[in-house]
Parts: structure tokens; C-alpha cells; sequence
């Protein structure tokens, strides 16, 4: 058992308003710079969509993540003989259309524009040339596009839906989306790090952040491609690779990262969970509709006495235990099973969780009665206008039965919630949804309570930080049984 700590995240999509607060706050402190015009680190897309970049699930296209090789996996697009290939020329980079082409525009023509009867314009031109140009896209163009043609029906995780089905989600009154904000996952089983042929990108040993060393990079790009999230992005004014650092100088000081802190919605929790890295080869080699039982495995239990002695023996603080055993994270994943991995088919063992959006209450009026049973308000899950395929497609690999699960335990901790405020729906039918899910009156109103009341401290659970570790780890020559701290017995190795 190799004990260690991960940061890890959670979305509650059911609370985002889409409002892109936390994607100006990131932008505003960490890529408002020359060559990081374009870089979104954190981003908020539409779904159904193509996202930012277009089409960045198809890994058809891009080649990102794992692929089940035998009883191991290895990098599609990437790695020693792949990179070597396309050292000159990756067609399976993403183009900087691919992203959109970052402008601004030219307001100086309002005032030094000569006199005339038309009304002067500010016309755009690009950060990169200084050219005029035409827009043609956006980092959010979907957010307005929805529906349309080009965006939401271009959907990758819509390939898996029959014509039918797809063809009932844009019948206007069935018609829904939700939003889908974006990070860095900080992975278990980094595709980026596993790709840099100079060991630029690496794992901090402490809390799993995974961190591009500037120095060190020499702008292959391989991790561009490797990362099937497209979370890593190439600076062209200073040859560097660059990605999300989850705010981490903030995170030593206790700060929760400004796209946490800035969220309007309230819909992120922050917090840490201890993993057995000796199970991160296997989780991440086993069949796809394993991959989700196989990575909720990994996570162990910061109460078990044997986890606290093997993580204590392995340089994990107490602070940090008890960090995980408070963590929010660790309860949406492990205890409640409510939030899922982004696509767990790319085999990077992502850290960052999902809880799905359940769709908004639709009851109607018959004969001037108002009908309030649960089937007129949500029409069950199984007949949810989000078929269950496409939430399957996006969070499970796959398995509907997982999404039907989650979806379940959220309408149950709903209905039960409706009987406590409203009252107005029957009694039975609050039991039976309960105790289908094993789910008793106090697990739903803690799951509710951490959704719709938490405290800012209840939502980030952010452990000390302990540089001088950190620091006595990078000092560290190893001692005789080749020990370099944190978990690492021998000297870490890129990917798995």
C-alpha cells in the first residue's frame, strides 16, 4: 500500500448559472499576458456543445489519453517512438482555430475617424497579428449558439444516441443544456506528464498538483496532444507550454484558487483525498465499464486505522489526514456516490468530479387541478429529456447504470427535500424513492445541506501546506533503501 494525498475538486452542475465569473477570474491573474491571449484555464462550455477547443472529446481527431493495451495501457498520441514521428509536423495538435483567434479592437478609430454622416466603428483586430480580422469564434461560442447546427448538434457524446433520440433533444419543448465548467483534473495517471520528452511537466508529491517546469520545457508540445481534456496550451510568445496550476501559491496560504473563490453559483468544493498509488496501473488498465468502480477504489478511507498508520509511515502529515477526513470532495465521491469523473474512458484517473444536472421542475395544471406528484414535476429519471446515454457518454464511460444511480440519489435528497419545505407530495412516494437508493432523512439533508448551505470553510477543506517538507523532498539524495519522501521509492518516473 503506497499511501498518498491528492487536491481534489468538485463541480455541482445542478448550480451553475453559467455566468463565466471564474473564467475572468483566472484569466485576469494568470493569462492576461502576451502569447496567453487565447488560453483559457478555466473554461465554461455549453451541453451540448463542441467546446473549447472544438470537438476536444473526439479523441478520433486529437489522439489524447490511454489506450488499453493488454494488461497495461500506453499514450495513443503521444510518446517516445509517436513523438519521435511527429517531432516535425503533429496532425494531431489542435490549430489555434481550433481554440478561436484572440482580438480585441481597434477603439482609437472613435476618435480619430474623419468627419462624415456614418457612425465610426471599432473594428476587431487579432493579438497575434495586429491585422484586421473577421470573428469567427469565441472561447464561449456555443454559450450563444446553442441548438444550432454547427454547436450543439456537432456533439461528440451525441455519436452513441440513435437518430430518434437525438432528434427528440431539439424538439423545442424537450430542448435543455447545462453548463460544464473546466480544469486542469491534476490526474492519478497524468497523460501529459507521461509525454514530455524533457520531464518538464511532474506530480508535486504532496498534494498531486501537476506542474509544468518552465525551465525545463523546450516547447515540444507533446503534452498538448497527450492531455484528452486539451488543458495544456502552448505560449507562442515565449515557447513554453502552460496549463492550470489550481492556484497553488494561493493554496499554501490557505486560499481557496480564484476561480473557487470567485464562483457566484457556489457550485465548487475543494478538498483532499489519501489514494494507494501502487492500484493507479491497474484502475487505469481495466475494461470501460470497470474504469469508474476501479478508480473510486483507489480513494481509501482517512478513517480506517490501518490508512492512518500506513499514510502516517509514508511522510503524510496529521494535518492532512484529518484535512481528508473533513474533505467535502471525499464525501460527494465516496460516501454519497453523487459525483463522477469526466470521460474515465481517456485513463487519466482524473480529480476532478462531476454531480450531473437534474433537469428543472415542469408540473402542470388539469382541470384547474394542480398536479404535483414527482412523475409531473421531474417525469422519472429513465425519461429524462437528458437521455441517459448522453450523461453516459460524459461521465461514466458508458454505464448508464451508473449515471441512473446518481441520478436516483439526487432525486431522492430532492423529493425528500420538497416534503420538508413544500409538503405537497406524497408520502409513499418519498419512501420509495428513498429506499431505493439505501438512503435514510439525515444522509439527505447533509447531502443538502453541504449543496445549498455550506460555508466557505465546509466547501474548501484546505489542508497546511508543509513547504519545509516539500523543500527537505527536492533536497533529498535519497537514503540507503532509496527513499525520497513522500511516497516515492525510488526516483519518480513520468506517467505510470
Amino acid at each position: 500500500m503506497d499511501i498518498r494525498s491528492q487536491v481534489c475538486m468538485v463541480f455541482h452542475l445542478d448550480k451553475c448559472i453559467g455566468c463565466h465569473t471564474c473564467s475572468i477570474a483566472c484569466k485576469n491573474i494568470w493569462t492576461d499576458r502576451k502569447g496567453a491571449e487565447y488560453m483559457w484555464w478555466n473554461n465554461v462550455e455549453t451541453k451540448p456543445g463542441t467546446g473549447y477547443p472544438t470537438k476536444w472529446e473526439n479523441q478520433d481527431i486529437y489522439k489524447g489519453g490511454w489506450e488499453k493495451n493488454g494488461d497495461t495501457v500506453s499514450l495513443k498520441g503521444a510518446g517516445k517512438f509517436k513523438g519521435l514521428k511527429n517531432i516535425f509536423h503533429n496532425p494531431h495538435m489542435p490549430v489555434l482555430d481550433d481554440y478561436y483567434e484572440p482580438w480585441t479592437y481597434k477603439y482609437e478609430d472613435l476618435f480619430t475617424a474623419p468627419e462624415g454622416d456614418d457612425q465610426p466603428t471599432a473594428r476587431p483586430i487579432s493579438l497575434v497579428t495586429g491585422e484586421h480580422m473577421d470573428v469567427q469564434a469565441g472561447p464561449n461560442w456555443d454559450d450563444d449558439m446553442g441548438g444550432s447546427p454547427d454547436y450543439a448538434r456537432q456533439d461528440v457524446n451525441l455519436v452513441k444516441l440513435s437518430a430518434a433520440e437525438q432528434e427528440s433533444m431539439f424538439q423545442l419543448e424537450r430542448m435543455t443544456f447545462h453548463y460544464l465548467p473546466r480544469i486542469c483534473n491534476h490526474c492519478l495517471n497524468p497523460a501529459c506528464v507521461a509525454s514530455c520528452p524533457s520531464g518538464a511537466l511532474y506530480k508535486r508529491g504532496e498534494d498531486g498538483i501537476v506542474l509544468i517546469n518552465q525551465e525545463r520545457c523546450r516547447a515540444w508540445r507533446m503534452c498538448v496532444t497527450a492531455c484528452p481534456y486539451k488543458k495544456s496550451y502552448y505560449n507562442w510568445n515565449t515557447g513554453k507550454s502552460e496549463k492550470c496550476v489550481l492556484c497553488y501559491p494561493r493554496l499554501e496560504s490557505g486560499q481557496a484558487p480564484a476561480c473557487f473563490h470567485s464562483c457566484v453559483g457556489r457550485i465548487r468544493y475543494l478538498g483532499v483525498m489519501l489514494y494507494d498509488a501502487d492500484k493507479i496501473e491497474p484502475a487505469a488498465s481495466v475494461s470501460e465499464d470497470q474504469l469508474v468502480d476501479a478508480q473510486m477504489d483507489i480513494y481509501l478511507d482517512p478513517f480506517d486505522p490501518e490508512v492512518i498508520r500506513q499514510a502516517r509511515l509514508n511522510g503524510i502529515a496529521d494535518s492532512t489526514i484529518t484535512s481528508a477526513q473533513n474533505s467535502p470532495v471525499y464525501k460527494f465521491v465516496k460516501i454519497w456516490k453523487l459525483a463522477l469523473p469526466l470521460h474515465p474512458e481517456f485513463r487519466t484517473l482524473p480529480n476532478l468530479f462531476y454531480v450531473p444536472a437534474l433537469l428543472p421542475t415542469m408540473a402542470t395544471v388539469s382541470n384547474g387541478v394542480y398536479d404535483s406528484t414527482s412523475q409531473s414535476l421531474w417525469n422519472g429519471v429513465e425519461s429524462n429529456r437528458l437521455p441517459m446515454k448522453y450523461l453516459a457518454s460524459l461521465f461514466s464511460a458508458g454505464n448508464t447504470g451508473k449515471i441512473v444511480d446518481v441520478m436516483k440519489r439526487l432525486m431522492a435528497v430532492r423529493l425528500h427535500r420538497r416534503g420538508v419545505t413544500v409538503g405537497d407530495l406524497n408520502s409513499a412516494e418519498i419512501s420509495t424513492a428513498m429506499n431505493e437508493v439505501h438512503m435514510d432523512a439525515d444522509t439527505a439533508n447533509a447531502i443538502f445541506r453541504l449543496t445549498a448551505l455550506a460555508t466557505f470553510d465546509e466547501r474548501f477543506v484546505i489542508p497546511p501546506a508543509h513547504r519545509e517538507e516539500s523543500i527537505e523532498m527536492l533536497e533529498a539524495t535519497g537514503d540507503v533503501k532509496g527513499n525520497t519522501g513522500f511516497g516515492f521509492k525510488e526516483t519518480p518516473a513520468r506517467g505510470l
